[in-house]
């Protein structure tokens, strides 16, 4: 699933091509993709309109028209939003396919069509819940150790579902989360509200940097992703625990541990993120 850093290279990339372009078409080929409002609405919205700004937010793309409309795209699983010149081929898997005034084309595929677009008004934002509720995110201001403190410390969730609920840290998935735990030398079983203040400090460090380093190496692809020019990440080739189970911990030596937690695969170093007495005794 695309996480922040994935999705943050996409915006990146299709921003110089599309931004103060109009959108002068738009062909539904997967009418499900449509989640708000109605498809023939969605079409209304959006064609004709100029795309004035492309920005992202948590794990959302957000088109801003000049009409007032906000054209939202959560990717979800599978989905891939590419920027495509008329005389390059169309994904196989294309769901959706907005043609822009000057013949190009931004396509949305997705091959299990998780995906969601939407075309809200500011005035229905709130429909969105998943991105109207999402938190503060890495490398903000609002991000900081005191935001972090003030959210953690009341928890009682382990420590790994509270970073993927968006509603605490918005962007987070599995892969940055196990590879921010693994920094902070934080056991992935550990509850949320018994770290100490040295533990979130060096977990807010941890974030930051893994956020930082997904966006410089342009993301991480195993399969599916791909950023917005079709181009693969390289961020894989640097991974320290996740998808590496049975591997030497790049510290310790130690085999990378995969276990599950909150119903989501997730890989530590038994030695480089021993658990506390408190998730010993449990």
């Amino acid at each position: 699933m695309p996480e922040m850093p994935e999705v943050e290279n996409i915006v990146r990339g299709i921003r110089p091509f599309i931004e103060t372009k109009k959108i002068t078409d738009i062909e539904i080929i997967k009418s499900d993709i449509v989640k708000y409002p109605s498809v023939e609405q969605y079409v209304q919205r959006i064609k004709t309109s100029r795309i004035n700004a492309v920005k992202r937010r948590g794990k959302y793309i957000i088109l801003e028209l000049d009409n007032g409309i906000a054209a939202v795209i959560h990717l979800r699983m599978t989905g891939k939003l590419l920027y495509t010149r008329q005389n390059q081929p169309i994904d196989k898997y294309a769901c959706v396919i907005f043609t822009l005034e000057d013949k190009n084309k931004l396509v949305y595929a997705d091959v299990r069509r998780l995906g969601t677009l939407d075309a809200v008004t500011n005035q229905e934002l709130p429909r969105l819940k998943g991105l109207y509720s999402l938190g503060a995110e890495p490398l903000t201001a609002d991000f900081s150790v005191d935001y972090l403190q003030k959210v953690l410390q009341k928890s009682k969730s382990r420590i790994k579902s509270f970073l993927l609920n968006q509603k605490n840290v918005a962007g987070l998935g599995n892969i940055y989360v196990d590879e921010a735990l693994f920094l902070s030398r934080i056991n992935p079983l550990r509850t949320a509200g018994s770290l100490s203040m040295a533990e979130i400090k060096a977990l807010h460090e941890a974030v930051n940097q893994v956020i930082g380093a997904g966006i410089k190496d342009g993301g991480t692809t195993f399969r599916d992703y791909r950023n917005g020019l079709g181009g693969k990440g390289t961020h894989q080739d640097h991974l320290y625990v996740y998808s590496r189970k049975g591997e030497s911990c790049r510290v310790c030596g130690a085999p990378i541990e995969k276990t599950v937690v909150g119903g989501r695969g997730t890989y530590y170093c038994p030695c480089c993120q021993r658990p506390n007495s408190e998730e010993e005794n449990r």
